[in-house]
């Protein structure tokens, strides 16, 4: 992973990294709250040799005394030192106890020791600092070599006696506050990354290229207005979503100029990708070009393009298809635009035999002919095996990829059983996809509408889908006179 990985996880993921960061640190304090307040004394003393004769007798005192002064620090945590110290004091412990709260310590380049004593207590600790300073001073004289005339040949003094401390030396507030907040950090990022690592989920472009070759045509952002106002052409021309979807028609009508596909099959790998609603708005944003776009209502297992147009969906797909009717009086105008629907009709017991019956390939080479573009909402490809079927008969597939909704592995599932179903894929639809990833590619500083224009009767008024045509289906004659008037 590069740095730049590292910091786009940081940027998704910066919320979790934030409460693992503030647990921490207050587990942290709430620690250190709890912990009893401790007390540190420290008294020093000074280790010389006894007077020489002479100044090179002095200078190999010195020296002497130099080398030992590791050895005498080691002593004053010794037995020899400290059960003496528990003797006079009454200590209710043992040397080896007490030798966890004895340190003693040499400045470098010094000949003076530090011994300092902890306990809750502060004159206990300052009794026992002083206690083990008297007996250091007198062991050491004692283990010290004697000089000719019967002398110890080194001498302690003590240069400072230990005071009762005021404040206590435990627990250190800032210290552990501060480790806190670095274990927090730590822990959160080291979460981020686990996560990110074993996350299989499809949340980004970057996720879609590592498994397929196919163009990501479009990408379109997260709209929490998108179940309640389906057609976002229409109720939110300008929003993101809607430019998103425009990109989505421009880079479709790129793909191969020469030999350009007249259906497409728009599918998804799960329920709940948003597939029908990309194929509406895209229809939609198909038909405002001003070509001749008839929307196929081919999921015949929950159809849904009825519903979110408003219009009379009992009879449709299923009617033709089973020859109760033909398929010009059946298809919907709807408005004034040039795009048709021809809803689902009935849910049949078999849709997989219906879309694959010679009644659906006939019914969709007479759609070619008559429309500039023929796009077939068809169910999601994993759950069932209708879209498989219906992508043999159609120039192509488009695959929704719904982003934090499927795991890598279906989409891989998806786009094998296409293969295995000889599909041309067009492309891929990344869509729901987080803002975040999405970026920002809507015109600002006065080109954008609004709240208050957005929300204004007029700018309702002109985004508004006029239905000015009867809901129901329309008769060979009325059909006939409104694809003359539509042609005027």
């Amino acid at each position: 992973m590069e740095v730049r990985d590292y910091i786009n996880i940081l940027r998704r993921r910066w919320l979790s990294v934030l409460i693992v960061t503030l647990t921490a640190l207050a587990g942290a304090s709430l620690i250190t709250l709890t912990m009893t307040p401790k007390y540190t004394a420290t008294t020093r003393l000074f280790f010389a040799v006894a007077g020489g004769e002479s100044v090179s007798d002095l200078a190999q005192g010195s020296s002497f005394t130099a080398k030992q002064m590791t050895s005498y620090a080691e002593v004053a945590t010794s037995p020899k030192v400290l059960d003496p110290v528990i003797r006079e004091l009454a200590l209710p412990t043992t040397s080896a106890h007490l030798a966890e709260s004895v340190e003693a310590t040499v400045p470098s380049d010094t000949v003076i020791l530090e011994v300092a004593a902890t306990s809750e207590d502060p004159q206990q600790a300052a009794k026992i600092a002083n206690a083990v300073g008297a007996e250091l001073a007198r062991v050491a004289q004692a283990l010290s070599p004697e000089r000719q005339d019967g002398s110890d040949a080194v001498r302690a003094t003590t240069l400072a006696l230990a005071q009762v401390p005021d404040t206590g030396s435990s627990p250190s507030i800032p210290r552990n506050l501060g480790v806190g907040l670095v274990l927090g950090l730590l822990l959160g990022l080291g979460m981020a990354v686990l996560r990110q690592v074993l996350d299989t989920k499809i949340r980004s472009e970057q996720d879609v290229r590592t498994l397929t070759n196919s163009p990501i045509l479009g990408v379109v952002a997260f709209d929490q207005e998108v179940p309640r106002h389906p057609v976002i052409l229409r109720d939110e021309p300008l929003a993101a979503p809607s430019e998103a979807v425009r990109r989505l028609r421009t880079n479709l009508q790129f793909i191969d100029v020469a030999n350009r596909p007249k259906s497409i099959v728009i599918s998804s790998s799960v329920p709940a990708e948003g597939k029908s609603t990309i194929a509406l708005n895209l229809a939609v944003s198909l038909a405002d070009t001003g070509a001749r776009i008839i929307l196929v209502d081919a999921d015949l297992r929950r159809p849904s393009m009825a519903e979110y147009v408003g219009i009379e969906g009992n009879v449709g797909l299923t009617t033709v298809l089973i020859g109760r009717a033909d398929v010009e009086d059946l298809v919907q105008p709807l408005g004034t635009t040039t795009l048709d629907l021809l809803p689902a009709g009935q849910i049949p017991p078999n849709p997989s035999e219906l879309l694959g019956s010679p009644a659906m390939a006939g019914l969709l080479d007479r759609l070619t002919a008559s429309y500039d573009m023929v796009l077939l909402d068809s169910p999601p490809l994993l759950p069932v095996t209708d879209a498989a079927v219906l992508t043999k008969m159609a120039g192509g597939a488009l695959v929704v990829v719904g982003a934090d909704r499927i795991h890598r592995a279906q989409l891989q599932e998806t786009l094998g059983a296409l293969e295995t179903a000889g599909a041309d894929v067009l492309g891929i639809v990344i869509n729901k996809i987080d803002r975040r990833e999405a970026g920002t590619y809507s015109y600002e500083s006065g080109y954008a509408p609004t709240t208050k224009d957005r929300s204004s009767p007029t700018a309702h008024a002109r985004r508004r889908w006029e239905w000015d045509q009867p809901a129901v289906p329309a008769g060979p004659q009325v059909r006939r006179e409104r694809v003359a008037a539509r042609a005027q």
